[in-house]
């Protein structure tokens, strides 16, 4: 990489001068720039340093700069040059007679804080006044940035390498190892103790053996190879070492990594994570935590950009004390669903007539704006007000025709908008702005006609119904995130009253800041229904904004802008001393109004919530946005359930203090932090009666279930900055744990990351933080899991972040489908690994018995070394890549069995032990079945050759060993794909092959003919087989003993897709996806559902079984019968059992407690035949028919038949009450309503 610096240069030590009289740029690496030197910068060219900007190509000193790659924002800033050297510096010959002295701050990692002074004059000019010039942050290029819309840039280099802010802040980002390798290493030390054992064994016998005397050596050895028998001893022990090695499995951790590798392949390759728009598919960052994401419990989001799409639309707005807007949005759609009435229906309506509005107000704005509107502005308006555009027009009077103009003008003066050539739409502009809310108030301006245009040195240039207008911006007052407002001040020209320039201040923030600054001039009642106003739109789920201005006189304006240059200077404390002087001016305001823009969710995001909480994972949202914003956008993204009750934390309100007594508030007044204890003591005892114990949070802990009540807590920044106090935070915590959905307002990057690291080091559990913004890098990194969302605000949380998606819904199908496989498949793979060496090694083990463990190998030496090599390790590595117990859509459509993630009960210690066991057990049996063959049997081949030989018995053992592995890993694997049964056979074929090759080989020295002598004698062949069956028997035995009587919830579903119950629902098929395809139609003909009650038991609802007709065997669905809890969620479809004469279908649901392996029990609902129906039962299909009346061919007639049979039956009926009990849906209790609801699908269809 190159930049441009001067050459030659020479300088001082106290100054920076270039005097040389033919001064040169020239190309150069980075490596070789120092701090002082001067440096040019072209467009489109990364900024190598941090440095001084002394001159651009810009008349006014301005330059534009992409800082996307340090702070994550793709929109243009303003950097200016200095004000003494920019005017002075043009060409290189004028730097030849400059001279600098800088006075810099040292190296810091604040991006957005610099002070220095720069002290400057032109060589020859010394007797004049030196300049002297305060430098902030706004005059410095940093490292990382982008040169944009300038030609070049002049700057002094303040720092390099290390020393630069982009290197100060890169940090070093927290190494995140997962859950299952962690505790892996517990195993590995087990097995360390076990080789040691084993070791010690073997050298202890072997120095006992050559201690006593009259042994069998005697006869054929002559004394000890180490010299004496403990030295025998111990040099048996390192013997046994290199004998039992495999038992340590090293090649695991390698294993582990070629599976993950591969299983981020995957995710990568999914083309259903792959966001079209962005051309952005999921991208693994991090390699090594694909597991964890089959374990996670608690989901920690941003709301802005994360749940919503950062695309901010104006929608409406109060000026003047009038309301001006009209908008349906998604949060007002939630309050109204709340209130019981059909919302898809009222929202047609609504946008028709908001349609024919737009149409009629863009006609009238051409008018108004002389035919010079915008061409674009049917397709950019989002603000739709017909009343807006009468009184613009003036018909409610020329004052709040004012009014409204004045409101507008200020949108498009009071803001830090850039304007540049669009790339996608050649010869348009587009608006870069520094957040999307301030483009969303310049577009909307632009769209009624107070069109920004472009700045110019002095300014700004407006299109204002039609005439150019420039306004001289003085000064701009920037936002950020402790002022909260941003202000810009306008030089006003004198004026026939005025002889003297005035000026005017306008400021936009939050409205709590805005009114905190409103002067007492202002009319109180139109401030109070400017505040209605803004809480009715905060209430429908809109962002809101004030807008207030102030007139100030030329003298006074002069007065403060001495104060300004003065605070702008110093080197201490400057960035206080400024905002003191800015805080000084922005008083005394006058109201003009407020401002409504929505944020819409992104696409299938109350889906994925809906998907999540029903998997068990909890999702806690923490947002900066206010309280009301964050519970309406709650409600209408499926977080929030109707009936609810909310548990509000705040640190004032009267609601708040309508919780206690009247003494109890007065022994509160004064100390919040005692008010936020109290609060969260007081929804502890009162809710859950609970106090708030260790003991409490200890069993709370183990408590993996979803909380029982229906509650939801809303805490604010001010409130949770005193509840996580070591005080409060565990009870606040309980508090939590028991409530179904938790939502932090008005919350910092700082308290995102305490909560994160609170819930995940308190409770034990997996996290998962997912965020857009640079304010989440801080939660996404104290998280287990980290997820970024490649979206409007930069990369940097997708940089700090272990996945990246397109969009929050991709996040269902990370967790529930590749993070769930991810965890199963290692959850397998790891035990069967440690089963597999165990197998082999302790073979070893006993054969050292009978030799007295001299070191002697049973196996000639290429069987060690091919045996994990080449004979087994491949079937468990193809395991951990490609198995799946059932498809991805099938992990979607029943997200509750990811449980088995979130309880921890696919990899345990109890099933490392039991495969370990298993492994013991089959050593035994590979073993001692040849041994046992051979022992005191003169087997001999048909030529009289004998097989008692140890490297013959040892390739018995091996291929035994080998076979029995191969197949117990096949067993184990769900999906049969040729890939994975070709791979299993091939290696369970090549320990033949290699035996057969290697043999015939002269180099294979005792083993040579070896293969001819064995597979020729009927007792190998023998041997063999029954040696594999008794290895694998007991393990399949158990198996197919739990899958028939006591099957888990997978075993079910697996069943279920085996017999085509889901084959409706194709491969690809996501419920997140709002345009996912159809479903098929339901090929089962007049089912009738009738709920069947059927007693609970305290034990597994899949333990009894009954017989089917004719004394066949009961299917599983069948037994499901046996055991039952009621539920009252919408039921997943299983189809009829095929072992019964009647038609039946099972529906289950899983809210009803827990059952053996860990899983909540199924509620079931039998579908009987139509032959055997009841009036209850026609009653059911009615019911039936609307569960699935997206299925149903005909619907007219359908309803038609519904309405007659229904007038029949409540002719039988004599008691309410009976037929409310049949029907057994929410909220429809007649046969109106009843046929109201299905005429209200057939109108929808």
């Amino acid at each position: 990489m190159f930049s441009t610096r001067i050459e030659p240069f020479t300088a001082p030590p106290s100054s920076t001068s270039h005097n040389n009289l033919n001064p040169t740029f020239k190309k150069d690496y980075w490596k070789n720039v120092h701090v002082g030197d001067i440096v040019k910068i072209k467009a489109n060219e990364s900024i190598p340093v941090d440095l001084l900007i002394l001159s651009t190509s810009d008349a006014d000193g301005a330059c534009y700069t992409e800082t996307k790659n340090l702070d994550g924002e793709t929109n243009l800033k303003v950097k200016q040059a200095l004000k003494c050297s920019s005017a002075s510096i043009k060409s290189v010959n004028d730097l030849a007679r400059c001279k600098f002295w800088l006075e810099s701050e040292g190296p810091k990692a604040n991006l957005y804080n610099y002070q220095g002074n720069l002290k400057y004059y032109v060589a020859g000019d010394e007797t004049n006044k030196m300049s002297n010039e305060p430098v902030t942050i706004n005059n410095m290029l940093l490292r990382g940035c982008t040169l944009r819309n300038t030609k070049w840039v002049v700057g002094l280099v303040v720092f390099t390498g290390d020393d630069t802010k982009i290197m100060m802040n890169s940090g070093v980002t927290p190494s995140k190892r997962s859950r299952i390798s962690r505790e892996l290493n517990g195993c590995v030390i087990f097995n360390f103790v076990l080789l040691f054992l084993l070791c010690f064994v073997s050298g202890l016998v072997n120095g006992i053996y050559y201690h006593k005397p009259n042994t069998i050596r005697n006869y054929f050895e002559y004394g000890t190879i180490a010299g004496s028998a403990a030295a025998n001893g111990v040099l048996g022990f390192f013997v046994a070492l290199i004998l039992y090695q495999s038992l340590v499995p090293i090649s695991l951790y390698i294993s582990i990594e070629i599976i993950k590798t591969a299983q981020a392949f995957f995710i990568y390759s999914d083309v259903n994570m792959y966001y079209e728009k962005l051309d952005y598919p999921c991208t693994p960052k991090s390699w090594n935590i694909s597991d964890d994401l089959g374990q996670i419990e608690y989901i920690f989001s941003d709301k802005t950009g994360t749940l919503t799409q950062n695309v901010m639309e104006f929608k409406k707005c109060t000026i003047n004390g009038l309301t001006y807007g009209r908008a349906y949005t998604e949060a007002y759609a939630g309050i109204r669903r709340r209130q019981g009435i059909d919302v898809e229906e009222e929202a047609a309506r609504e946008k028709e007539e908001i349609a024919k509005d737009k149409v009629e107000m863009i006609n009238m704005l051409r008018v108004i704006n002389q035919g010079k509107l915008s061409e674009d502005v049917r397709d950019e308006l989002t603000f739709v007000s017909k009343p807006f555009a009468e009184d613009l027009k003036g018909n409610s009077g020329i004052a709040q025709k004012q009014a409204l103009e004045h409101f507008m003008l200020a949108l498009a003066l009071c803001h830090s908008v850039l304007t540049e050539p669009s790339e996608k739409y050649p010869g348009k502009m587009e608006l870069k702005a520094q957040s999307p809310d301030e483009a969303a108030l310049v577009a909307t301006a632009k769209n009624v006609g107070f069109e920004f245009v472009r700045r110019t040195k002095k300014g700004l240039v407006l299109n204002v119904q039609g005439v150019e207008k420039e306004y001289q911006i003085l000064n701009i007052l920037e936002f950020n995130s402790t002022r909260k407002r941003m202000s810009v001040m306008i030089k006003i020209p004198p004026t026939e009253k005025n002889k003297e320039p005035t000026v005017l201040l306008i400021c936009k923030g939050a409205d709590s800041i805005i009114y905190s600054r409103l002067g007492q001039s202002n009319d109180q009642e139109l401030l109070d229904k400017t505040a209605i106003h803004l809480e009715e739109f905060a209430t429908e789920g809109l962002r809101t904004l004030c807008i207030a201005q102030r007139e100030l006189t030329w003298s006074e304006y002069e007065e403060w802008q001495a104060r300004h240059n003065v605070a702008s200077s110093a080197l201490d404390q400057r960035e206080e001393k400024m905002e003191e002087v800015a805080s000084s001016i922005e008083q005394d305001l006058t109201l003009l109004g407020g401002t409504a823009i929505e944020d819409r969710l992104q696409d299938g995001v109350p889906d994925s919530i809906q998907l999540l909480a029903k998997a068990g994972i909890k999702l806690w949202v923490l947002t900066g946005d206010k309280v009301e914003t964050a519970i309406n956008i709650g409600f209408s993204c499926n977080m929030l359930e109707n009936g609810m009750d909310l548990l509000v934390i705040k640190t004032s309100g009267d609601d708040i203090e309508s919780l206690f007594t009247e003494d109890e508030v007065k022994s509160l007044a004064g100390d919040k932090s005692k008010l936020v204890l109290a609060l969260i003591e007081k929804y502890l005892s009162t809710h859950f009666d609970m106090e708030g114990s260790f003991e409490e949070l200890q069993r709370a802990k183990k408590d993996h279930s979803l909380p029982s009540g229906n509650f939801g807590l809303v805490i604010d920044g001010e409130a949770l900055k005193l509840a996580l106090s070591e005080k409060s935070k565990y009870k606040f915590l309980l508090l939590c744990k028991q409530c179904k959905a938790v939502l932090c307002c008005r919350v910092s990057p700082a308290q995102k990351a305490a909560v994160v690291k609170l819930v995940k080091e308190s409770l034990d559990v997996m996290t998962l933080a997912i965020g857009d913004g640079s304010n989440d890098v801080a939660m996404i990194q104290a998280a287990d899991v980290g997820v970024g969302i490649a979206g409007e605000e930069g990369t940097q949380a997708v940089m700090s972040a272990d996945y990246a998606l397109g969009q929050f819904r991709y996040l269902a199908r990370l967790v529930l489908v590749h993070g769930r496989w991810s965890y199963k498949r290692l959850a397998e793979m790891i035990p069967s690994f440690f089963y597999k060496n165990v197998v082999f090694t302790l073979a070893l083990f006993w054969y050292g018995i009978y030799d007295d463990f001299d070191g002697t190998y049973l196996f000639e030496y290429t069987y060690l070394m091919f045996y994990n090599l080449a004979y087994t390790s491949l079937p468990v590595i193809f395991m951990g890549i490609f198995d799946q117990d059932v498809p991805g859509h099938i992990c979607l459509l029943v997200p509750q069995l990811y449980q088995t993630g979130i309880l921890r009960t696919e990899w345990t210690m109890e099933k490392f032990w039991w495969y370990m066991t298993d492994g013991f057990y089959q050593s035994l049996i590979s073993y001692f079945y040849p041994y046992f063959l051979y022992y005191k049997n003169s087997v001999v081949t048909f030529n009289g050759l004998s097989l008692d030989h140890r490297y013959l018995v040892g390739a018995l053992v091996a291929t035994i060993a080998t076979t029995s592995c191969d197949l117990y890993v096949l067993f184990h694997i769900h999906r049969w794909d040729w890939l994975t049964v070709l791979i299993i056979s091939l290696s369970i074929l090549v320990v033949f092959g290699w035996t057969g090759v290697w043999s015939s080989s002269t180099y294979s020295g005792e083993f040579y003919k070896s293969a001819a002598r064995m597979y020729g004698t009927p007792s190998f062949w023998a041997c063999y087989f029954p040696g594999v069956l008794t290895c694998i028997l007991p393990r399949f035995a158990y198996d197919f003993i739990c899958k028939l009587w006591y099957p888990k919830d997978i075993d079910i579903i697996r069943e279920a897709v085996a017999k085509g119950d889901f084959d409706q629902y194709h491969e690809d098929y996501d419920p997140t996806d709002p345009d996912r395809a159809k479903i098929s139609n339901y090929t089962k003909e007049q089912l009738v559902e009738a709920p069947i009650h059927l007693p609970d038991t305290p034990v597994s609802p899949f333990r009894d079984s009954i017989n089917g007709t004719g004394g066949k065997r009961a299917s599983v669905f069948q037994r499901l019968f046996k055991k039952n809890r009621d539920s009252t969620a919408s039921p997943i479809p299983i189809s009829e059992s095929v072992d019964t004469l009647a038609t039946e279908e099972i529906e289950m649901d899983f809210t009803g407690g827990y059952n053996h392996d860990g899983l909540q029990r199924p509620s079931l609902t039998v579908k009987r035949d139509p032959r055997i129906m009841t009036d209850a039962d026609r009653m059911a299909r009615l019911r039936s028919r609307i569960s699935r009346n997206s299925l149903d061919t005909n619907r007219q007639r359908s309803l038609d038949m519904t309405r007659q049979q229904m007038e029949e039956l409540e002719g039988r009926e004599s008691s309410p009450q009976r037929l409310r009990s049949s029907l057994e849906i929410p909220g429809v209790t007649t046969a109106e309503s009843l046929i109201g609801r299905l005429s209200q699908e057939h109108e929808r269809e």
